[in-house]
């Protein structure tokens, strides 16, 4: 029989967090998406796996037989991937280095320089990510190493190192009413329709509206984007605003859209990451090494 190694993962969540809710948030999956994939597997293997009770989702007898065992073959099949994937980059005398939107700002190309002057004849392959993967394609094993904003899904089973935090501003529409202010308080935004990252990235998402900030507050979203380009013609079109890095205002610059400071809202911070299996990757580590040398050195950036 084959089954889909996605239909386990997503079991293992529900197993794990008792509750559809939760661990549809932890997956970045939508709660009706994620009891059809349960039904599927249940379908596939012809069991019970749960039953609804009024503290969540219990496991059968059958479940709790597979929750035992799907853990750590999960985790053997996502090294294998990570293994083999890898193994086809250092034929080539490639890093593969995931990351989002602007990666580690200035920092990024003074990254790349050193890690080639440490390693010779090796090149660094970039490859951006789209919102909807926070994590840079670390998780599927498509990339080495990547430069993320923290905090991302799934960091608690990778290795992180912080590079640099730096303010989060807000981007506005350039004919926006609050673009003749220097400074804008957080609690000014509230009632303003944001743009937004897929309701799939979960508390991702939720992070970049700053829900946790909100003092209750409702969010408006007035747009859903998936890249940079998209995000900024949103804004730039008067569909909403959006919490940005400060850096957002050096890399995003383009007509139509303004940035501005903010007060009452946390900052924001770039890492490296990397999976465990990478700690004895000689190549991998010379990588963190020189982000940990060369990061936080551009302009504006606080450690």
């Amino acid at each position: 029989m084959d089954v889909d190694t996605r239909l386990l993962r997503y079991f293992a969540a529900v197993a794990e967090e008792g509750n559809l809710t939760r661990a549809a948030a932890r997956l970045f999956v939508s709660q009706p998406a994620l009891t059809k994939q349960v039904k599927q597997l249940e379908a596939q293997l012809g069991v019970q796996l749960f039953v609804r009770s009024r503290t969540g989702m219990v496991l059968t007898e059958p479940g709790r037989a597979l929750a035992a065992r799907v853990p750590a073959l999960l985790a053997g099949w996502e090294e294998v991937v990570r293994e083999t994937k890898g193994a086809a980059s250092r034929i080539a005398s490639v890093l593969r280095v995931g990351f989002l939107a602007n990666g580690a700002n200035e920092a990024t190309p003074r990254i790349i320089s050193s890690f080639t002057r440490r390693r010779p004849g090796w090149r660094v392959d970039m490859r951006q990510a789209a919102w909807s993967d926070p994590t840079g394609g670390l998780t599927d094993g498509d990339v080495d190493a990547a430069l993320l904003r923290l905090p991302f899904p799934g960091q608690d089973g990778m290795r992180v190192a912080e590079l640099l935090t730096e303010p989060r501003w807000v981007a506005l529409p350039s004919a926006h009413p609050l673009v003749a202010r220097d400074e804008i308080p957080f609690h000014e935004l509230w009632d303003e329709p944001f743009v937004a990252a897929p309701a799939a990235t979960g508390w991702w998402r939720d992070y970049w509206l700053a829900t946790d900030e909100r003092d209750g507050h409702p969010v408006r979203v007035g747009a859903v984007t998936e890249h940079p380009d998209e995000w900024l013609s949103a804004i730039a079109n008067g569909y909403g605003i959006a919490l940005a890095p400060r850096s957002a205002a050096r890399f995003y610059a383009r007509p139509g859209v303004a940035y501005r400071p903010v007060t009452g809202v946390s900052p924001s911070r770039v890492g490296v990451a990397w999976a465990p299996s990478a700690d004895a990757d000689p190549v991998v580590q010379d990588f963190v090494r020189c982000c940990l040398e060369d990061a936080g050195l551009g302009p504006e950036e606080g450690r």
